[in-house]
């Protein structure tokens, strides 16, 4: 939004200095809302967080793994960083943490699987998947089913034939599974 209130007030970026200036403008938007994580968070007990999120606590916080990675999230600073290169998260990264930490609530997994058409307003989501996703994948590995197959395996998903034929399952946290189909 900030492009186009810029944009009607006669501040006019273009190229480089467009994309770098939404960038800023997406980073300080997100800091605020890590800000306002971070503050429900501390309320929070730390071994039910951890318990909650299937990690496990590790001074000086929760450690979980995320996308084959372990993260070490450290408390109450609430920062993130890769155990192994203790290289700070990115700021997405970060922010797909701490809404993971907020939100999981312990319930297990269902063995069941549910597209986003069927989730509440779910009409939205399968269209931002399909445009951003979907059709990138489509794109890519359309006429090679296989070679989808085998980049699927290679990333650590799990086969899901009784979901169609070159379906695959991932899991970017310990309590939640996605599927490409």
């Amino acid at each position: 939004m900030s492009g186009l209130i810029d944009e009607a007030g006669g501040n006019h970026f273009r190229g480089e200095e467009a994309v770098e200036q939404a960038r800023q403008a997406w980073q300080e938007s997100m800091e605020r809302r890590l800000g306002a994580l971070r503050d429900e968070l501390r309320e929070r007990n730390i071994g039910h967080v951890a318990a909650n999120c299937g990690g496990t606590l590790q001074e000086p916080g929760v450690l979980l793994p995320y996308w084959d990675r372990e993260i070490l999230v450290a408390w109450p600073e609430l920062t993130a960083n890769y155990l192994e290169s203790k290289e700070e998260c990115s700021t997405f990264d970060t922010a797909m943490l701490l809404y993971y930490l907020t939100c999981a609530d312990g319930t297990p997994m269902a063995d069941a699987w549910v597209g986003f058409r069927e989730l509440p307003d779910g009409g939205f989501y399968h269209q931002a998947f399909q445009g951003y996703s979907g059709n990138k994948i489509a794109d890519q590995f359309g006429e090679d089913p296989d070679r989808y197959a085998a980049a699927s395996l290679t990333l650590g998903g799990g086969a899901l034939p009784a979901l169609a034929p070159y379906a695959y399952s991932f899991s970017p946290f310990p309590m939640i599974r996605l599927a490409c189909a």
